[in-house]
């Protein structure tokens, strides 16, 4: 046993000497380990089908070639004049920034600009105040400089080229498919892309709930302005369902309204009744680009963002199994096994983490979206820190909700409520390396040192492990779970700002955890390859 821990201790050595010799962009590539996503089984779906994927693909290039100019100047042709590994990296992250961390890896770069490129620049607070035009702030539009004055433009002129070629890709798809419901999604996407008005595409695309494969494509996400934090970044993912566990997976959407009463607090503050339409597909990644491709990769979403459409009708959550599966493998089980203490290892459990994700995504469609004294909109009330704030709080009631079906056996798979917790501990450990560069990395940290700070996580410096108090952990979720929804529907933005200015922060615990797992060459997260 001796001799084995001395080999062991002698390669582990080894790799870190190797590693400390090596480019440090070199070593920041390795922190995303590649992972092949393979060519998908395609049997039962017919010739229309298989060139409706193709076509879906091909739109998805152009969705990327959009995001690059949301990105850096010099748009799509970024990585043209480097060489790897920076080009790699660049690639990796879509700019000279390092998504984690913010800085600049290639020479010549200041700090990524908070507001992306969906703003001048030089924009001051006191200037965009003043500036008197109610699109400013619409998810949809870039705020740019005409001369001496500001002025926005939509979306739709801004990157009209390439929404034209997405559109003809679009239109040969709704000609070739087979299934109605596509074609009307498909067609209404178009008229969408034109218009940047999403609200008939978003109930059509809820409405398309009888076809094997999906298609994610548009201004999705918002976490790339980090200035307001409204403009919406374009991506796109295209998708194969799982049938067999979709169909298990919708036995829990239907219970929606339930799961928005169980949660904690004063009812007030989750007043809010999703619509009775809301879903869950189960679905494997086959491509993505975009915003969904940068930097450290999602394992699932829950869409639209529309209030007005999520109350209506709904909303949808796509499981990605696949992914769920590799980050399992290849982050959260080994940070488990590196940082937890012997006796929390065995609560890491694969099916706890499946339906951790499952609960995170249902938890994002439920709590309030218009606050409950007249402040507007969660968003509107809550400002730059809306998204921070709404991260945490999928994080935080989406493990509380998956405990207490686990405790109630609502749930199939056999894992116990310390499996959860234990696993969401791991998880947290793991996502805290992704530092407070943008709002999910902010989120991330909040939770963890909010665990930190209340005892429910205990890091022994001795050994450099992490112990678990399981009921305080408990509790803890389940306090600043109820604070968050109070946050959100009372648009109470101090109460926001102080949360974050407490938690929010990268501390020395979570910058020490980076450093160790960065030596054990534990990767930070998943770079995808297609076959």
């Amino acid at each position: 046993m001796k001799k084995i821990l001395l080999f062991a201790a002698i390669a582990l050595s080894l790799a870190v000497s190797c590693r400390q010799e090596q480019n440090p962009v070199e070593r920041m590539v390795e922190d995303y380990a590649l992972v092949t996503i393979p060519a998908p089984d395609l049997t039962g779906i017919t010739d229309n089908g298989k060139e409706v994927l193709r076509l879906y693909r091909q739109a998805a290039d152009e969705v990327d070639k959009i995001y690059w100019k949301q990105v850096v100047a010099e748009g799509a042709d970024f990585t043209s004049k480097l060489e790897n590994p920076e080009k790699l990296y660049a690639e990796i992250n879509y700019g000279p920034w390092d998504r984690i961390t913010g800085k600049p890896f290639i020479a010549g770069y200041d700090y990524k600009p908070l507001g992306a490129r969906f703003y001048p620049e030089d924009l001051s607070d006191d200037e965009f105040e003043e500036f008197d035009d109610p699109d400013k702030l619409s998810p949809y539009t870039l705020v740019v400089r005409d001369g001496n004055q500001l002025k926005t433009v939509w979306y739709h002129d801004a990157y009209a080229s390439e929404i034209a070629t997405i559109e003809g890709y679009l239109n040969r798809a709704a000609d070739v498919t087979i299934k109605p419901s596509v074609r009307r999604y498909l067609l209404e996407l178009v008229e969408a892309l034109k218009t940047d008005n999403y609200y008939e595409s978003a109930k059509a695309w809820l409405e398309m709930n009888d076809s094997k494969m999906d298609l994610v494509l548009g201004p999705i996400e918002a976490l790339d302005d980090a200035l307001y934090g409204t403009k919406a970044s374009y991506g796109a993912y295209v998708l194969l369902k799982n049938l067999k566990r979709t169909e298990e997976l919708n036995s829990i959407s239907e219970r929606m309204p339930e799961l928005q009463k169980m949660l904690p607090g004063d009812p007030a503050n989750r007043n809010f009744v999703p619509g009775a339409e809301s879903d869950i597909f189960s679905c494997n990644v086959l491509y993505c680009s975009g915003y969904t491709n940068a930097g450290y990769k999602v394992i699932g979403i829950n869409f639209p963002y529309d209030a007005k459409v999520q109350q209506e009708l709904g909303s949808r959550t796509i499981i990605f199994d696949n992914i769920i599966r590799e980050k399992f493998n290849r982050t959260v089980f080994p940070v488990g096994k590196f940082l937890l203490e012997d006796a929390e290892q065995p609560h890491v459990d694969a099916s706890a983490f499946y339906w951790l994700i499952v609960f995170r995504e249902i938890a994002k469609g439920l709590g309030v979206k218009e606050t409950i004294n007249g402040r507007g909109t969660v968003a509107e009330a809550l400002g730059n820190e809306a998204l921070a704030i709404e991260k945490a709080k999928s994080n935080v009631l989406g493990t509380w909700l998956c405990a207490l079906e686990a405790e109630a056996y609502h749930i199939s798979a056999i894992f116990q409520k310390e499996d959860v917790l234990a696993t969401f501990v791991a998880n947290t450990i793991r996502s805290a390396r992704f530092g407070a560069a943008d709002p999910t990395g902010v989120a991330n940290i909040l939770v963890y040192n909010y665990l930190l700070q209340n005892k429910a996580i205990i890091f022994n410096s001795s050994a450099g492990r992490y112990s678990i108090d399981y009921d305080k952990t408990w509790s803890a979720l389940e306090t600043l779970g109820a604070e968050i929804l109070r946050i959100q529907a009372t648009g109470d933005i101090d109460a926001a700002r102080a949360c974050i200015e407490k938690y929010g922060i990268d501390g020395l615990e979570s910058q020490s955890d980076r450093r160790v797992l960065a030596r054990a060459n534990i990767p930070v997260d998943i770079r995808f390859c297609y076959e």
